[in-house]
């Protein structure tokens, strides 16, 4: 019997006479730093289209990444995640390596969770279900909107929400759908609507985290996804931020406050400003002609105050705007928190969003008479061993 790891990123590995290292992505490593540090052809990033050269830049610092070697040290295959949906595929075919983008294979539940006041509900969701990212996502929901100092023990919250479930554990954040807390008996509520905007019961935005509009720009030349089929070459890629098309040197401006942690050239993306603002957020602008006067590392910028101008640097094919979004080191939609539409839903919208929410909040009520103990989550690796007879993981 040997032993046989199955790797959080799905694909199909043969484990004979191999061993899998689990690595850190170093501060400040590059693709190509990465390549020259294993010995591995530089000619792997240098043979990408482009845009697949673009996205190796949005690695994260500190992601887990695996790499298989054969019994006398070669690297047989590298697994890097890029997102939750897409992992960079290092794998060596004879005696040439090629890289591929491998969409990540999940499962996604739906859960209800109803919790009763103790000391504070970021630490009662916690100690239900030992699950830190939902506690959060439920905090940063009725934020600004609901004072949770006036909770008083026994209030309520209940929570419906989507989870991501690989090899039987969590992994990416929890979505929530609709939640409701008690605030000394009254019912708050937030429903996940409008490209997973959060509104109260009456149709209006709960004001939370938002993030001002970057450019005034001609059109949006290329929308955001984790995993994109490519009919043309055959293969999946990812834009991990938006691209807004608008003249060179146009006005970039800081889409919230907060201070810049990085500034300068960033592989593909030209040159860059990164933003790091609260909850967890940071921005990116990229492809910039030029940065504003004044603009360097540690600086802290308003919303709304120019960072800099549009160009085309890096890989770029005409003058536009790279807007990417992160939260916690996670690649999310700009389009779920930058303010572009009226706060509140009217007309055709307002009649489906409560079509909507009519079944959440009877949902709601059956969840507040009727709940079983939660099941607490385990915190997701990276990997998991087991002892197998096989040769081959599916």
């Amino acid at each position: 019997m040997f032993r046989v790891f199955l790797v959080f990123l799905f694909c199909i590995v043969s484990l004979s006479a191999a061993s899998l290292k689990v690595e850190n992505w170093g501060k400040g490593e590059t693709f190509l730093t990465f390549l020259e540090k294993n010995k591995l052809p530089l000619s792997i990033y240098y043979n990408l289209e482009p845009e697949d050269q673009k996205i190796t830049t949005d690695i994260m610092s500190g992601v887990k990444y695996q790499m298989l070697m054969s019994d006398d040290g070669q690297i047989e295959q590298v697994l890097i995640p890029i997102g939750e949906e897409l992992q960079l595929h290092i794998i060596k075919e004879k005696d040439t390596y090629k890289l591929t983008n491998t969409p990540i294979s999940y499962q996604e539940n739906e859960r209800v969770l109803t919790v009763e006041i103790k000391s504070s509900p970021y630490q009662d969701i916690i100690d239900k279900t030992n699950n830190y990212l939902l506690a959060h996502e439920f905090i940063q929901a009725f934020k600004n909107s609901v004072n949770f100092k006036r909770l008083r023990k026994g209030d309520r919250v209940v929570i419906f929400y989507k989870k991501r479930v690989r090899l039987g554990r969590q992994f990416g954040a929890p979505k929530i759908e609709a939640a409701m807390v008690e605030v000394r008996g009254h019912k708050n509520y937030v429903f996940s609507y409008n490209k997973g905007r959060f509104y109260d019961d009456k149709g209006k935005e709960v004001e939370g985290f938002f993030l001002a509009k970057p450019v005034n720009y001609r059109r949006i030349s290329d929308g955001f996804t984790y995993k994109r089929w490519h009919p043309i070459l055959k293969r999946y890629r990812a834009h991990l931020g938006i691209d807004y098309a608008a003249r060179s040197g146009t006005p970039v401006r800081a889409a919230g406050n907060g201070k810049i942690i990085k500034i300068g050239r960033r592989g593909g993306y030209g040159k860059t400003i990164t933003i790091k603002h609260d909850n967890g957020y940071k921005t990116l602008y990229a492809h910039m002609r030029a940065y504003r006067k004044g603009m360097k590392r540690g600086k802290w910028v308003k919303k709304g105050q120019v960072i800099g101008y549009v160009g085309s640097t890096g890989m770029s094919t005409g003058p536009h705007l790279h807007f990417g979004l992160y939260k916690n080191n996670r690649a999310i939609n700009p389009n779920s928190v930058v303010k572009v539409t009226k706060s509140k839903l009217t007309g055709k919208k307002r009649k489906e969003f409560f079509a909507y929410t009519k079944k959440f909040k009877k949902d709601i009520e059956v969840a507040l008479n009727s709940y079983e103990q939660p099941v607490k989550e385990k915190s997701f690796e990276y990997m998991v061993s087991l002892d197998q007879k096989q040769n081959n993981m599916q």
